[in-house]
């Protein structure tokens, strides 16, 4: 079994993270947490939300948030877009304000596509297209996420075809590299690996990464399966910021601290600081008045203080 002997996080902590917390977060403070996580050594940070603050109020300060990053070379920044409003708010700003990546995302599960954006998974398609051929014109990255890639909470299991549908559909579109996405946690390896050898039909082992919610405790053992396949990039979030709405009281995103802690183990390099690291999700949680949800993070700051 040869193991990546690199890996790429992309944290999503600033975006995905903090999207769903009840109290709001001054722009200041998302703008530092960027700062320290490209401080600590990530080059992929997904920043913000250019949605409708009636959805998502957390995201509202947007355009504040991308104007006030002190961009360092070699960091990308993404934003999500999930429509051409967005996609033109995103861009609205000057030219080096904008995103060097959108996201878009999609469904596996037809009935979680119209619980969560109201259409069909081949309407969200269509609203996609456009998103995509224009962000592709500017010059900008795009990446799409298909969250319930292993389960849903309102159809159960997902089928790894229709997983291959939705890689397919994307890859139709122009959606440069694609994130297999376990939403509501409950994927097992077995499960993600399957999810991911039917994206491997239409996406390169190198457009493709693991999404994985931590909410039953699987998400190292989904991290480890899929590098066993060779996949090479994640998404993680600092401090373990971010939920599931579907499972009360669960965790939810992994914690990137946990991700960076078990690949260093392993001999795999991230480029990332792990005492920075920990140091950003203790600024970012106590800013939400709470401890990072990572045990990593809980471990070697109890180490520390010995």
């Amino acid at each position: 079994m040869k193991l990546p002997p690199q890996v790429k996080l992309v944290d999503v902590g600033p975006r995905d993270g903090l999207q769903n917390e009840k109290q709001a977060v001054p722009a200041e403070v998302k703008i530092g947490l960027v700062h320290r996580l490209q401080e600590a050594g990530l080059k992929d940070i997904e920043v913000t939300s250019f949605v409708s603050p009636k959805w998502v109020p957390q995201m509202a300060d947007n355009a504040q948030v991308m104007q006030g990053i002190r961009r360092r070379p070699g960091v990308r920044y993404s934003v999500l877009t999930p429509n051409m409003k967005g996609f033109e708010a995103a861009i609205a700003a000057p030219r080096e304000e904008w995103p060097d990546e959108i996201v878009v995302f999609g469904a596996a599960s037809e009935a979680f596509s119209q619980k969560n954006i109201n259409c069909s998974i081949a309407e969200s398609i269509e609203r996609f297209r456009p998103v995509v051929a224009a962000a592709r014109e500017k010059g900008i990255h795009v990446r799409g996420a298909m969250s319930c890639a292993v389960g849903c909470p309102y159809e159960g299991e997902i089928a790894p075809e229709r997983v291959g549908m939705l890689a397919r559909l994307m890859k139709d579109i122009g959606v440069q590299h694609v994130g297999v996405a376990d939403t509501i946690g409950v994927g097992t390896p077995l499960k993600v690996r399957r999810a991911i050898e039917a994206t491997l039909e239409h996406y390169g082992i190198d457009d493709i990464s693991g999404h994985y919610h931590d909410t039953y405790g699987q998400a190292l053992s989904n991290t480890l399966a899929s590098l066993e396949l060779g996949v090479w990039q994640f998404d993680t979030s600092v401090g373990g910021l971010g939920g599931c709405p579907f499972a009360k009281g669960a965790t939810g995103n992994v914690a990137t601290e946990d991700v960076v802690y078990m690949l260093h183990g392993m001999g795999i390099e991230t480029g990332i600081d792990l005492d920075q690291l920990i140091d950003a999700g203790v600024y970012i949680n106590q800013a939400l008045g709470r401890e990072p949800n990572s045990r990593v993070s809980k471990a070697l700051r109890t180490k520390r203080s010995a």
